[in-house]
């Protein structure tokens, strides 16, 4: 839901600004969350800014604050109450006291990299959601041994190491509409986890586009462009239908850099990509300051872990992954392995 009245343009369009600006230098010192009142004036930016020391690291607030930004991410009232969480100093990987070898584990895994901050073997804690995997198999009320094998070759992992129940699960896999399309191959052969963790999904634009995302009728006639063999889920979503009733145009380039040139020569007129992605490919073409995101989310997509409806233990397993991390988001483990990473990421994207 929103939280309090909407910001004019000008302090929006000052509050993108910001988020496009060159990332501030700035050292983290002990601090402990607080709840912090807005006043007159702030955008998640600037609170960002003065806290962290860095505007980028807003996100480190919309995690803390799920609930209450995920309709309109950037916006905030004065009086709104938020949880300001802090980034720890140190980079560690969190515990992981019941991983065992793959020989003797009662439950294997299998995740890829190349997918920071979520999974990467590189990554500290080898990424966020590898973390809280972890983390909340250690929660559950029934723990078993377990293990996790890395396949950097994502298109093995559903067919055929998890339909073959070479491995138990899989993660992270973004969970398609299954109301609306049962015959999905993910929907008709996969079950779902609830949510790991939550990615927002947002429009990219020019800052002179003039370009305003306040209801879905804005987006009606637009092109847009996301990479080729991205999902294109949300787009169809009951009650949005564009890409089914011809309302907008989608061009899907080669890869993400491939949609952001296609932005800057103004043969798009969004690229839609999710914040992470969106961050680091404006930064890896030195983009910063010519392409801004919409305060608006297009979508929020949870990360999910995934077993095969064919396997024997599917829903004794999914209960174990449910029931540890309903009880790990009722501790501030959740939020400071989530503080954390998105700390490291945007820290090594500032020092790129």
């Amino acid at each position: 839901m929103a939280l309090g009245g909407r910001k004019g343009p000008a302090a929006l369009a000052a509050a993108l600004a910001v988020w496009a600006a060159v990332w501030a230098t700035g050292s983290f010192a002990q601090c402990a969350p607080e709840a912090y009142t807005v006043q007159t004036g702030d955008t998640v930016f600037t609170i960002a800014e003065r806290r962290y020391g860095d505007p980028e690291k807003w996100t480190l607030i919309y995690y803390a604050n799920e609930d209450r930004l995920r309709s309109s991410v950037f916006q905030v009232s004065p009086g709104d109450v938020l949880d300001l969480p802090c980034q720890e100093g140190e980079v560690r990987a969190d515990a992981t006291p019941l991983r065992q070898g793959p020989d003797n584990a009662e439950m294997k895994l299998i995740t890829g990299s190349n997918y920071a901050p979520f999974t990467d073997r590189e990554w500290p804690g080898q990424g966020m959601v590898t973390e809280l995997v972890n983390a909340a198999l250690e929660a559950t009320p029934s723990p078993v041994t377990y293990s996790i094998t890395w396949q950097d070759d994502w298109s093995k992992h559903l067919f055929p190491i998890l339909d073959s129940k070479e491995a138990d699960m899989g993660f992270p896999w973004l969970k398609p509409n299954c109301a609306q399309t049962p015959d999905n191959e993910r929907c008709a052969n996969f079950h779902f986890s609830d949510p790991l963790v939550e990615i927002l999904v947002l429009l990219f634009t020019r800052p002179d586009s003039g370009f305003v995302y306040d209801t879905d009728a804005d987006v009606i006639g637009k092109v847009l462009c996301r990479p080729k063999g991205y999902f294109t889920h949300d787009l169809d979503r009951p009650g949005r239908e564009w890409l089914n009733r011809g309302l907008i145009t989608l061009v899907q380039a080669d890869d993400p850099q491939a949609c952001f040139r296609e932005l800057m020569a103004g043969r798009v007129d969004a690229v839609t990509v999710n914040v992470f992605l969106g961050a680091k490919t404006i930064d890896d073409m030195g983009l910063r300051g010519q392409v801004v995101p919409l305060d608006k989310p297009l979508s929020v997509e949870g990360l999910h872990v995934i077993i095969s409806k064919k396997h024997w233990r599917g829903t004794t397993h999914l209960y174990r992954i449910n029931a540890g991390l309903a009880e790990l988001k009722k501790t501030d483990r959740y939020s400071q392995i989530v503080s954390r990473h998105l700390g490291v990421f945007w820290d090594q994207i500032k020092t790129n």
